[in-house]
């Protein structure tokens, strides 16, 4: 299927907006309207890039926060989706639950911080389970919202001709909650990667976050924009993907 032409014209004006911002880095610190030792041109952050990505340690310490978030995002994608269809299914428990997840959603994660490292120390399961943490709110209330989005005529319908729960599940709940889900985990999956990245920047001694806090404690700053390019470009790599699945499992709502 071929793009339209209004989808290329975004496409310019994004790609151009991208230039615009990378020129005015370029330019700025050149030009004398930046300090150059606290905001580098952009092509020196750029070749100091390429420079961490050939560096053994810099690329375990990618590896190190990337499993932690895979494991976090592995832990909270089930438990954030069952526990946004038993609130959504129960009328009872939605009632009596729902609030506190909206809540907790409005407050800022970081001030739990503090609290888990005390529970669980400044290790590998701390930022996992930092990562849950951030991430699962948004993923029970996309879930809550998903189940609210299936027809209700359709359901009444199917159990009109005798379908069973489960297979109204499949056939009905299913594909409708599909994309709704999806946007959940798309957004899950960037707070936790928020999570884990602020935990590490916090208390570690391995991990991007730490890299990135070190590397601002000491003043090297083309190598923190730089780190901070690599988490981006991960946070972007894995957002887009989720998004053209996202398109692919919504392409039936026209």
């Amino acid at each position: 299927m071929t793009a339209s032409p209004h989808s290329w014209r975004i496409r310019a004006v994004q790609f151009g907006a991208v230039a615009l911002v990378a020129a005015l880095w370029e330019f700025a610190p050149r030009l004398g309207l930046a300090d150059p030792t606290l905001l580098p041109p952009f092509s020196e952050v750029l070749k100091q890039l390429i420079t961490l990505l050939s560096e053994g340690s810099v690329m375990k310490d990618l590896a190190i926060t990337a499993s932690e978030v895979a494991l976090a995002f592995a832990i909270v994608a089930p438990l954030g989706v069952g526990c946004g269809l038993l609130l959504a299914e129960n009328d009872y428990i939605g009632r009596v639950f729902k609030p506190f997840f909206y809540f907790l959603a409005s407050v800022p994660k970081s001030v739990f911080l503090p609290a888990f490292i005390l529970l669980f120390g400044i290790g590998f399961g701390q930022k996992v389970a930092f990562g849950v943490f951030q991430a699962i709110f948004v993923l029970v209330i996309s879930t809550v919202a998903a189940v609210a989005s299936v027809e209700p005529e359709l359901v009444k319908l199917a159990r009109a001709y005798g379908a069973s729960r489960a297979r109204i599940y499949a056939e009905i709940y299913w594909p409708s909650m599909l994309p709704f889900i999806v946007e959940g985990m798309r957004l899950g999956v960037i707070f936790s990667i928020t999570g884990v990245v602020f935990a590490e920047m916090a208390v570690a001694r391995a991990g991007m976050g730490a890299r990135i806090a070190t590397w601002g404690q000491t003043f090297q700053m083309p190598d923190l924009y730089a780190g901070v390019l690599l988490v981006s470009l991960l946070s972007i790599t894995v957002n887009e993907a989720l998004r053209a699945y996202e398109r692919k499992v919504g392409k039936w709502r026209g």
